[in-house]
């Protein structure tokens, strides 16, 4: 009876314990891709990571091996919270276009404006790295394509319209994240003039829903 109370009282503390190491590893990464965007990875420190972070540098890679394992997360992350997001607006439509389209305008609405920062280490800082960080890239767009692709079989299937070949949804897929990403790419990075960025997104969504459409047998 009394080693019951014990483990009882225990619990509190353990929850404690882990509740602090996961607000201690997120502050880390938080620091991490502040940094990672305004310097860059490669003139970015570990002792800069840790004083952002207010950890010691042995805190720091106590948690993460290295940078890499830094960017590798912090990838990951992002990867599915873009997926999430526009999965969560696209399971709240109908299955029509018109639901399609709004998932394809929430990338730009509700990720690329809000949170620019997350758009140019997932496009900009992530590439061109080691083949793990590649690695952990390439996985986060290739389940990003697979869901557009499902999402564009349920939509045929929602409503009643076939698609001209087998293999028109991975192709519109493909094509769709391709754009996005390009697209989201010349106009946070190398568009100086002022883009409007909802603007260039409506017209990219419209363009692709056409395409999409044309593909759909009447």
């Amino acid at each position: 009876m009394q080693e019951s109370s014990q483990t009882t009282l225990e619990k509190p503390s353990a929850t404690r314990r882990k509740r602090e190491k996961a607000h201690r590893e997120r502050t880390i990464l938080d620091a991490a891709l502040t940094l990672f965007v305004e310097k860059g990875f490669h003139q970015t420190s570990a002792n800069e990571i840790a004083n952002a972070a207010e950890v010691s540098v042995g805190t720091v890679y106590f948690y993460f091996k290295n940078k890499e394992a830094l960017l590798i997360r912090l990838t990951q992350d992002i990867s599915y919270e873009l997926r999430k997001l526009v999965g969560s607006e696209f399971s709240k439509s109908d299955g029509s276009l018109k639901g399609f389209r709004r998932a394809g305008i929430s990338f730009f609405k509700d990720f690329c404006i809000p949170h620019p920062e997350k758009v140019t280490l997932l496009f900009r800082e992530a590439v061109g790295h080691s083949t793990e960080v590649e690695e952990a890239r390439k996985k986060g767009f290739t389940q990003l394509t697979e869901d557009v692709r499902k999402a564009i079989l349920f939509m045929a299937d929602n409503m009643n319209r076939p698609l001209t070949t087998p293999e028109s949804a991975e192709v519109l897929a493909v094509s769709i994240v391709g754009i996005y990403e390009r697209v989201a790419y010349n106009y946070l990075f190398w568009k100086d003039d002022g883009a409007d960025i909802l603007k260039v997104g409506d017209d990219a969504v419209t363009f692709l829903v056409a395409g999409v459409e044309r593909f759909l047998k009447p």
